[in-house]
């Protein structure tokens, strides 16, 4: 990654913040479930999966909710987290989520609001295999 990719010093703060809330919807330690999907996205919120199927609220809180009932163990790593100022309250979160050996690279656009982080768009790529 180049140095122009790297997260400003002065949004250390909105890094750590944004961190403790990915990787969005696969939180082992929470059990999210769709209240908590409901609570952290906005309205209009909506997804372009690892697979490149589009996703709408409602449909990702579907499969929060059929996650709750039929849980299933997975290892998940989180790593290379970046933040990008878009404007004074929206913010561009860039990393990359290992799944086992399957890499994707994530994006979650972030909304401060008053009633605190609001995901607006999230987006799977899944990353080539490793040679």
């Amino acid at each position: 990654m180049s140095d122009t990719m790297k997260t400003m010093p002065r949004l250390e703060d909105v890094l750590a913040e944004l961190r403790e809330r990915e990787p969005i919807f696969h939180r082992p330690e929470s059990d999210a479930g769709p209240a908590d999907g409901e609570r952290i996205t906005e309205e209009t919120f909506w997804e372009i999966g690892a697979s490149g199927q589009r996703y709408s609220r409602a449909e990702v809180l579907d499969v929060l909710s059929q996650r709750v009932r039929h849980p299933v163990k997975e290892q998940w790593r989180a790593e290379g987290f970046e933040c990008h100022p878009l404007s004074p309250s929206l913010y561009l979160l860039t990393y990359v989520l290992w799944q086992e050996e399957r890499g994707s690279r994530r994006t979650t656009l972030w909304r401060r609001t008053v009633d605190g982080w609001k995901a607006v768009f999230h987006q799977g790529t899944l990353l080539t295999q490793r040679a």
